[in-house]
Protein backbone atom coordinates (compact mmCIF):
# COMPACT_ATOMS: atom_id res chain seq x y z
CA UNK A 1 0.00 0.00 0.00
CA UNK A 2 3.01 2.02 0.60
CA UNK A 3 3.99 1.34 -2.56
CA UNK A 4 0.63 3.32 -4.09
CA UNK A 5 0.65 5.96 -1.36
CA UNK A 6 4.38 6.71 -2.91
CA UNK A 7 2.70 6.95 -6.82
CA UNK A 8 0.66 8.81 -5.75
CA UNK A 9 2.59 11.15 -4.06
CA UNK A 10 4.67 11.36 -7.09
CA UNK A 11 1.89 11.83 -9.24
CA UNK A 12 0.67 14.80 -7.24
CA UNK A 13 4.42 16.21 -6.63
CA UNK A 14 4.46 15.73 -10.91
CA UNK A 15 1.10 17.51 -11.29
CA UNK A 16 1.82 20.39 -8.80
CA UNK A 17 3.22 22.49 -11.81
CA UNK A 18 0.81 21.33 -14.41
CA UNK A 19 -1.91 22.94 -11.88
CA UNK A 20 0.02 25.72 -11.23
CA UNK A 21 0.21 26.04 -15.12
CA UNK A 22 -3.45 25.81 -15.08
CA UNK A 23 -4.24 28.32 -12.57
CA UNK A 24 -1.99 30.41 -14.29
CA UNK A 25 -3.50 30.07 -17.43
CA UNK A 26 -6.98 30.44 -16.00
CA UNK A 27 -6.03 33.89 -14.75
CA UNK A 28 -4.37 34.89 -17.71
CA UNK A 29 -7.98 34.20 -19.53
CA UNK A 30 -9.93 36.25 -17.06
CA UNK A 31 -7.49 38.82 -17.81
CA UNK A 32 -6.45 39.15 -21.07
CA UNK A 33 -9.64 37.44 -22.91
CA UNK A 34 -12.86 37.78 -20.69
CA UNK A 35 -12.45 40.90 -19.11
CA UNK A 36 -11.97 42.73 -22.98
CA UNK A 37 -14.78 40.55 -23.99
CA UNK A 38 -16.91 41.40 -21.20
CA UNK A 39 -16.67 45.00 -21.88
CA UNK A 40 -16.63 44.96 -26.09
CA UNK A 41 -19.71 43.17 -25.51
CA UNK A 42 -21.34 45.65 -22.48
CA UNK A 43 -20.24 48.38 -24.98
CA UNK A 44 -21.79 46.83 -28.03
CA UNK A 45 -25.24 46.16 -25.80
CA UNK A 46 -25.00 49.37 -24.74
CA UNK A 47 -24.16 50.80 -28.37
CA UNK A 48 -27.31 48.49 -29.25
CA UNK A 49 -29.33 49.37 -26.61
CA UNK A 50 -28.53 53.12 -27.30
CA UNK A 51 -29.11 52.76 -31.12
CA UNK A 52 -32.85 51.08 -30.59
CA UNK A 53 -33.57 53.84 -28.41
CA UNK A 54 -32.45 56.01 -30.52
CA UNK A 55 -34.19 54.75 -33.20
CA UNK A 56 -37.27 54.57 -31.13
CA UNK A 57 -36.57 58.33 -30.20
CA UNK A 58 -36.66 58.94 -34.49
CA UNK A 59 -39.76 56.85 -35.07
CA UNK A 60 -41.64 58.40 -32.37
CA UNK A 61 -40.47 61.80 -33.85
CA UNK A 62 -41.36 60.69 -37.15
CA UNK A 63 -44.65 59.83 -36.04
CA UNK A 64 -45.20 63.04 -34.41
CA UNK A 65 -44.62 64.72 -37.35
CA UNK A 66 -46.22 62.88 -39.64
CA UNK A 67 -49.34 63.61 -37.36
CA UNK A 68 -48.63 67.49 -37.57
CA UNK A 69 -48.32 67.23 -41.39
CA UNK A 70 -51.97 65.84 -41.57
CA UNK A 71 -53.31 68.16 -38.92
CA UNK A 72 -51.75 70.89 -41.49
CA UNK A 73 -52.57 68.78 -44.34
CA UNK A 74 -56.17 68.73 -42.77
CA UNK A 75 -56.38 72.38 -41.77
CA UNK A 76 -54.97 73.38 -45.41
CA UNK A 77 -58.04 70.98 -47.17
CA UNK A 78 -60.45 72.42 -44.56
CA UNK A 79 -59.54 76.46 -45.51
CA UNK A 80 -59.70 75.40 -49.26
CA UNK A 81 -63.33 73.86 -48.46
CA UNK A 82 -64.00 77.41 -46.85
CA UNK A 83 -62.76 79.19 -49.74
CA UNK A 84 -64.90 77.35 -51.80
CA UNK A 85 -68.15 77.25 -50.41
CA UNK A 86 -67.46 81.47 -49.65
CA UNK A 87 -66.90 81.16 -53.63
CA UNK A 88 -69.77 79.36 -54.83
CA UNK A 89 -71.77 81.68 -52.15
CA UNK A 90 -70.41 84.75 -53.66
CA UNK A 91 -71.03 83.65 -57.21
CA UNK A 92 -74.74 82.80 -56.08
CA UNK A 93 -75.32 86.25 -54.52
CA UNK A 94 -73.91 87.58 -58.20
CA UNK A 95 -75.87 85.06 -60.09
CA UNK A 96 -79.06 85.85 -57.85
CA UNK A 97 -78.40 89.61 -58.10
CA UNK A 98 -78.13 89.19 -61.89
CA UNK A 99 -81.33 87.20 -62.37
CA UNK A 100 -83.13 89.94 -59.72
CA UNK A 101 -81.78 92.92 -62.30
CA UNK A 102 -82.42 90.61 -65.44
CA UNK A 103 -85.86 90.23 -63.89
CA UNK A 104 -86.82 93.91 -62.71
CA UNK A 105 -85.44 95.00 -66.28
CA UNK A 106 -87.83 92.50 -67.95
CA UNK A 107 -90.72 93.63 -66.21
CA UNK A 108 -89.70 96.63 -66.69
CA UNK A 109 -89.82 96.07 -70.45
CA UNK A 110 -92.95 94.11 -69.97
CA UNK A 111 -94.48 97.21 -68.67
CA UNK A 112 -93.43 99.71 -71.04
CA UNK A 113 -94.57 96.94 -73.83
CA UNK A 114 -98.01 97.47 -72.46
CA UNK A 115 -97.81 100.81 -72.13
CA UNK A 116 -97.15 100.92 -75.39
CA UNK A 117 -99.66 98.48 -77.07
CA UNK A 118 -102.12 99.81 -74.77
CA UNK A 119 -101.26 103.67 -76.44
CA UNK A 120 -101.42 101.86 -79.87
CA UNK A 121 -104.91 100.84 -79.22
CA UNK A 122 -105.91 103.68 -77.70
CA UNK A 123 -104.73 105.62 -81.39
CA UNK A 124 -106.00 102.43 -83.39
CA UNK A 125 -110.00 102.87 -81.75
CA UNK A 126 -109.62 106.98 -81.92
CA UNK A 127 -108.72 106.41 -85.77
CA UNK A 128 -111.33 103.84 -85.97
CA UNK A 129 -113.73 105.87 -84.22
CA UNK A 130 -113.22 108.91 -86.65
CA UNK A 131 -112.69 106.40 -89.47
CA UNK A 132 -116.21 104.91 -88.71
CA UNK A 133 -117.90 108.31 -88.66
CA UNK A 134 -116.47 108.81 -92.27
CA UNK A 135 -117.70 105.36 -93.67
CA UNK A 136 -120.98 105.44 -92.56
CA UNK A 137 -121.95 108.79 -93.86
CA UNK A 138 -119.66 107.76 -96.47
CA UNK A 139 -122.03 104.26 -97.06
CA UNK A 140 -125.48 106.50 -96.49
CA UNK A 141 -124.25 108.59 -99.31
CA UNK A 142 -123.45 105.89 -100.98
CA UNK A 143 -127.04 103.83 -100.54
CA UNK A 144 -129.20 106.72 -100.07
CA UNK A 145 -129.94 108.81 -103.79
CA UNK A 146 -128.26 112.19 -103.45
CA UNK A 147 -131.72 114.09 -104.04
CA UNK A 148 -134.24 112.21 -101.54
CA UNK A 149 -134.40 113.12 -97.52
CA UNK A 150 -131.52 111.89 -96.46
CA UNK A 151 -130.28 111.87 -92.73
CA UNK A 152 -126.84 110.84 -91.55
CA UNK A 153 -126.40 108.87 -88.66
CA UNK A 154 -123.80 110.06 -86.49
CA UNK A 155 -122.35 108.59 -83.68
Amino acid sequence: MQAILDQLGGLVLGSVPTVIFFIILVIAYGVLVRRPLEKALAERRARTSGAIDQARAAISASEEKAAEYEAKLRAARAAIFESRQQRLKEWSAQRDAALESARKDSQMRILAAREQVEQTGNEAREQLAATVSQLSSHILRVILPQGGNSTEVTQ
